[in-house]
């Protein structure tokens, strides 16, 4: 709850360097002294107690209190202020509040904060602040890369107590209900659609899945991909590259080959002759190119596989092949 144009030192009657202690028995006694069932009917004592709920909620709380510190009562978009001076690097003036200590700033030199903020600092609605964004881990397999897969998640999620709002107090006391939290962590099982096409460092956005924001909204979730070698294909790009063995006679006269695929087994027609490392292309049995159409190409490296061992009639026949070479053609 925010009193604006209040000073909350001078609500709870405190000097702005007062401990916590010295705080916390401050409010306790107005709030004996104030309370609806001290006062019933009295609705000034009502506003005030309101008052003094308001100041000791922002002043209690270390990080509050330091935006309030600096910034009075636009302490709640502090973040953003600081965000915009960043980005537009405007200076700030002050000038004394008429209890004297009490620091305001003057906005004039931030341009139209008006418009960048909505109402915050006066008119129209505020702009409402969204929650971060959230990153997670995921490994899948070249196939998996392929084809496409999903991968179910257990996360917390963080939820605010909608008994006090996700403020963590009730009036003038904690709430009794997340016990000051705010929030409450619960478990939460998701499944995520991976599309084909993924490579190292692909991002798989999730809306909505992200931290809660200020006014409920909550940011994305993203799934950042990583992709597990495989043990015969290479992935460069939206290309595979993989080798196959063609037996030394194929090399030599011709014939076919198997070539394995992600997606099956493609024959690989081998002209006579085919020396031992040629790469032949296979176009569209590539990976699918994401979000795109179409797929990449697969590249194959030839290896030439000799024989283990030879039969004297082979050997006999390689060796009168070995002299016709050496005789050459006759003229």
């Amino acid at each position: 709850m925010r009193v604006p144009g209040k000073d909350y030192y001078a609500v709870l009657g405190v000097k702005r360097g007062a401990s916590e202690k010295e705080m916390r028995q401050a409010y306790r006694r107005l709030a004996r002294k104030l309370h609806p069932d001290v006062n019933p009917g009295d609705k000034a004592a009502e506003e005030r107690f309101k008052e003094i709920n308001a100041a000791y909620e922002v002043l209690s709380d270390a990080d509050k209190r330091r935006k309030y510190d600096l910034y009075g009562d636009q302490w709640q978009y502090a973040d953003q202020i600081e965000e915009a001076r960043r980005q537009g690097g405007q200076q700030w003036s002050r000038r004394s509040g008429p209890s004297g200590g009490f620091q305001q700033f003057d906005l004039g030199d931030l341009g139209d904060l008006g418009e960048l903020f909505g109402g915050m600092f006066g008119g129209g609605r505020a702009r409402s602040r969204r929650g971060e964004d959230v990153q997670h881990a995921a490994e899948v397999t070249l196939d998996e890369a392929f084809h496409g897969t999903t991968r179910v998640l257990q996360l917390q999620t963080d939820e605010p107590c909608a008994t006090c709002g996700g403020s963590g107090r009730l009036v003038g006391a904690v709430c009794h209900v997340c016990q000051g939290a705010g929030l409450f962590r619960r478990p939460k099982r998701l499944e995520v659609k991976i599309p084909a096409g993924v490579g190292d460092g692909s991002r798989v956005r999730v809306a909505g899945e992200g931290r809660p924001g200020r006014d409920g909204r909550r940011g994305d979730l993203y799934l950042v991909i990583s992709v597990r070698p495989h043990g015969r294909f290479q992935r460069k790009g939206d290309d595979l590259h993989t080798e196959v063995e063609v037996p030394l006679l194929d090399a030599l006269l011709g014939g076919e080959v198997e070539v394995p695929t992600l997606k099956g087994k493609a024959l690989l027609k081998i002209p006579s002759p085919t020396q031992n490392g040629r790469v032949f292309r296979l176009a569209g049995l590539g990976m699918p190119k994401l979000g795109g159409s179409g797929q990449g190409d697969l590249f194959v490296r030839v290896k030439v596989l000799l024989p283990a061992e030879l039969s004297p009639q082979e050997r006999e026949l390689l060796e009168k092949l070995k002299t016709m070479q050496k005789v050459g053609p006759k003229a």
